[in-house]
C-alpha cells in the first residue's frame, strides 16, 4: 500500500514538492552560511518525494543551535515550503481518494517549518535502531 501511495503522492505532488525544496536547497548553498540550510531542503526533498514509509523524529542532543537555525530556516525558505504544502494538502484533499495524500502533505508542514534537530527514518525500523 505504501508503493501504490507513494506512486500516486510522486504524480500529483511529490515531484513539484521535490523541485521546490531543490530550489531552495541551491539558492540557500550559494552563501557559505547557507550551506547546512541547503543539505536540510535536499533531504527534506527526498523526504518529500517518497514520504509513505517515513516519518520525521526529534534528534537527541540538537540544542539551541538548532533552535537558532530553525528561525534563520523560516524566515530565509520555511514558510513558502510550508505554503506550498497547506496548498497542495487542501486541493488534494477536495477528492475522497486524495485525502490520504492531503494528510501526507499536512504531516510535512511541521518538517518544512522546523527541519534542523529532526531525523528522517523508516517507520518499519525497530525503534532501538532509531
Amino acid at each position: 500500500m505504501k508503493t501504490i501511495l507513494n506512486v500516486i503522492w510522486l504524480v500529483l505532488c511529490g515531484f513539484w514538492m521535490c523541485l521546490g525544496y531543490l530550489l531552495a536547497g541551491l539558492v540557500l548553498c550559494v552563501t557559505i552560511i547557507g550551506i547546512p540550510f541547503g543539505f536540510a531542503a535536499f533531504r527534506i526533498g527526498l523526504y518529500a518525494l517518497w514520504p509513505f514509509g517515513y516519518t520525521a523524529i526529534e534528534r537527541p542532543g540538537a540544542g539551541a543551535p538548532s533552535f537558532v537555525g530553525n528561525v534563520l530556516w523560516v524566515i530565509l525558505a520555511g514558510w513558502w515550503l510550508a505554503l506550498g504544502h497547506v496548498l497542495t494538502g487542501v486541493a488534494l484533499c477536495v477528492t475522497v481518494i486524495g485525502i490520504p495524500l492531503g494528510l501526507a502533505n499536512f504531516k510535512l508542514i511541521p518538517i518544512s517549518l522546523m527541519p534542523l534537530g529532526k531525523e528522517i527514518v523508516r517507520t518499519d525500523q525497530p525503534f532501538g535502531m532509531r
